[in-house]
């Protein structure tokens, strides 16, 4: 079963672990410069559960952390993000976590972004009405390359 629920401090430990697998970096594109620096790793996490802009989740299956997802402004239209421990992938997590979530947070639009090659998040994300709007182009430190982003909304 999946739940959502609010972040507890030894959740980062584990959001910590799930960034380190070089596959999900790659695939994330986007993420730190360096993963295995836990130091900006904590500095970034006590800046996003300080903002009481954004809405974090701990994702659960079965009770057992395996990733999270929030909500935070880009801009003016708040967008959503998720990161799903590696070893978890193709056992329906995100599409079960992005439902519930998209339960809690009603603000519309409501837009997110995916490399263009993670074809699986971006099935996930037209399966809960999010539309492709735009692309852009930016430099992914996991890659080391520029890579194409889609940029998509949930009306």
């Amino acid at each position: 079963m999946i739940t959502l629920r609010p972040v507890e401090a030894t959740d980062v430990d584990e959001f910590f672990s799930h960034q380190l697998d070089p596959g999900a970096n790659h695939m994330a594109a986007f993420g730190a410069k360096n993963p295995a620096d836990r130091a900006v790793f904590d500095h970034h996490w006590q800046e996003i559960l300080n903002d009481t802009r954004i809405t974090v989740r701990t994702i659960l299956s079965d009770g057992d952390v395996v990733g999270s997802i929030l909500a935070y402004h880009h801009g003016e239209v708040p967008e959503i993000s998720y990161w799903i421990d590696r070893p978890r992938w193709g056992q329906g997590i995100p599409p079960a976590a992005v439902g519930q979530f998209l339960g809690e947070v009603t603000a519309r639009p409501l837009r997110a972004r995916a490399v263009a090659d993670n074809t699986s998040s971006i099935r996930i994300l037209e399966r809960w009405g999010f539309r492709h709007i735009g692309e852009e182009q930016g430099f992914s430190p996991a890659r080391g390359a520029v890579v194409k982003e889609l940029v998509l909304e949930l009306s």
